[in-house]
């Protein structure tokens, strides 16, 4: 364990993940319409994916890949309930009752059932570790005596459970809460500052959205009635294109939130790069599958400050010869990041590299490396390396 107050040097300490990705016809990221999102950027019409849909993509990832969970939800009360029903044998009225006594007994207001909720339920989301569940059930389990001589929850009611000690449950953090942050202002001393910030994603080029119509045939009719017809019609928004996604992650308060123990940045370092790097949103993933990896993925160590490559495509890039944008996207990030490198001179820069499809040298991006892993465990540690010095 290392203390952060022993390593003045990290402040400032930065990762920045460039990715350019070919994402082929699909509709990662709907709005409220289920049409394609967009933004204006230059003077063209770019699609979009919005940083809440790819960070909880990237969540998703970076959860199964390192075995911890997090729960963000307004049904804590309910999670409690099953587990006390489910698995601790507890008769299904006491479970409901311990439920809405966990749900009400919080800093957070609660709200009483209704036809969208059909459980008391916290008005705020919660984001604790999985395991919260569990030390909710114990909490009951301790209080059973009390659950059972209580009333079922009516507004107005007292919770038979202390505030102090469902608080401090919904305190408790875990690698990814510790990394992405959490916002609960309800409960005092429960919110993190996330050490990860990321970018909305956007296409390098201007981009048009094609409405797919499509149709479906009841089977029962097309084989008992011999007619051709169909049973359903509708339409859908899609539209493709060469993605550059940019986050950045902040060593320094990365290791302010996990009390200084580097061996632990490491880990959540290299975990959350792999996750960046090869998640995708899997909105219709059924009818489009479109599961590509990166073309090119380029990772900076700064000690200034973080550097974003957005505006390398604020120009849009046109297509090569042979019709493609991958390529010279490719060349517009590299281009761009040894412009920008001549106008900031030799500060804050103290790594770089890159791994690609590329067949030929991208001179701006460091050093060429084969691999995505050997790329973001080789970043992790000069990042380390030179806070810890």
């Amino acid at each position: 364990m290392s203390s952060i107050d022993s390593q003045p040097a990290l402040a400032g300490r930065f990762l920045d993940f460039h990715v350019l990705q070919s994402v082929p016809y699909a509709n990662l990221n709907r709005d409220d319409t289920n049409s394609v999102k967009t933004v204006q950027y230059g003077d063209r019409e770019r699609t979009r994916v919005s940083s809440q849909c790819w960070k909880r993509a990237v969540r998703r990832y970076f959860q199964r890949s390192i075995g911890e969970k997090a729960l963000r939800t307004r049904r804590i009360g309910e999670a409690v309930e099953a587990a006390l029903r489910d698995e601790r044998g507890w008769p299904a009225d006491l479970a409901r009752r311990a439920g809405q006594h966990i749900a009400t007994g919080s800093s957070i207001k609660a709200d009483p059932p209704s036809e969208e909720e059909p459980a008391w339920s916290t008005n705020a989301m919660v984001y604790v570790p999985a395991s919260a569940v569990t030390e909710l059930a114990d909490l009951a389990e301790t209080h059973r005596v009390d659950i059972e001589g209580a009333k079922d929850m009516k507004k107005g009611v007292k919770s038979v459970l202390a505030q102090t000690d469902i608080d401090a449950v919904l305190r408790r953090r875990n690698g990814i809460i510790n990394l992405f942050g959490r916002m609960l202002a309800e409960v005092d001393g429960a919110g993190v500052d996330g050490a990860v910030q990321l970018a909305h994603a956007l296409t390098t080029h201007g981009t048009d959205v094609e409405v797919d119509y499509f149709a479906a045939v009841d089977d029962i009719t097309e084989a008992w009635r011999d007619t051709t017809g169909s049973a359903h019609m509708g339409s859908g928004e899609f539209s493709a294109g060469v993605f550059y996604r940019y986050a950045t992650l902040d060593l320094a308060d990365l290791l302010r939130n996990i009390g200084g123990d580097v061996e632990a940045a490491r880990t959540l370092a290299t975990s959350f790069g792999e996750a960046f790097v090869l998640s995708l949103p899997e909105a219709k993933k059924t009818s489009t599958a479109p599961h590509t990896i990166p073309d090119l993925v380029h990772i900076s160590v700064r000690a200034d400050r973080p550097l974003s490559y957005a505006a390398a495509f604020e120009r849009p890039v046109s297509a090569d010869r042979a019709g493609g944008f991958a390529q010279p996207s490719r060349h517009a990030l590299a281009h761009y990041a040894q412009a920008a490198g001549r106008l900031l001179g030799p500060r804050g820069l103290i790594q770089a590299g890159w791994a690609s499809l590329e067949d030929k040298d991208l001179a701006g991006l460091g050093a060429r490396i084969d691999s995505f892993d050997e790329l973001i465990t080789a970043s992790v540690t000069a990042a380390l390396t030179e806070a810890t010095a």
